[in-house]
């Protein structure tokens, strides 16, 4: 009995140090860039996420925060008067940016991460990437939504900024840490 406890700890502390291996060999990799993981959430679900990514790719976290926080009657896209509808329906707004000021001179890839509203990024995603020079830098869409693919968003993003040095984006809808990796792992910055 001993010995059989003695082989299965040793398979786990091995599984445990391959594991560990894997994720500094991934941060090792990355460890040349500086990487920002900057996100808009008005529920919670995408500032969850951003967490995750913050923590798989070594990067510093940044909530994208607007001058004026959403309220739920704000965010009730049933409402044609709503807030959010309102921006969505004006490809022009701009809702104006809160919280602390970002100094982006010192990263080298910044992902963005947002809700999807209407099949695009919500509007003060846009507020983010004019009110900051991200020329010269990688730039990494991800987002969560309950029905929609990112595809029209990045599609309207990389439209909007094609200056901006996108990569591939990804869905990240209730994400697992291993499905997180597995995607950075894929992207080439």
């Amino acid at each position: 009995m001993y010995k059989y406890l003695l082989v299965l700890l040793s398979v786990v502390g091995m599984a445990t140090a391959t594991f560990a291996q894997q994720k500094q060999n991934m941060n090792s990799k990355q460890s040349n860039h500086k990487v920002l993981v900057a996100y808009f959430s008005a529920t919670g679900t995408t500032a969850r996420t951003a967490q995750k990514v913050a923590n798989a790719i070594g990067g510093e976290l940044y909530t994208i925060t607007p001058a004026q926080p959403y309220t739920d009657a704000d965010l009730d896209w049933h409402d044609k008067q709503s807030r959010s509808s309102v921006e969505m329906n004006d490809p022009k707004a701009r809702p104006a940016l809160g919280g602390k000021r970002l100094d982006v001179s010192n990263y080298d890839v910044v992902f963005i991460g947002y809700p999807i509203w209407w099949n695009l990024a919500p509007r003060i995603i846009n507020t983010f990437i004019e009110s900051h020079d991200l020329k010269g830098k990688t730039v990494i869409p991800f987002a969560t939504s309950g029905s929609s693919s990112i595809t029209g968003s990045v599609a309207t993003l990389k439209r909007t900024y094609p200056t901006l040095n996108w990569k591939e984006g990804s869905l990240l809808n209730r994400a697992e840490e291993k499905n997180i990796h597995t995607w950075i792992d894929r992207l080439k910055y």
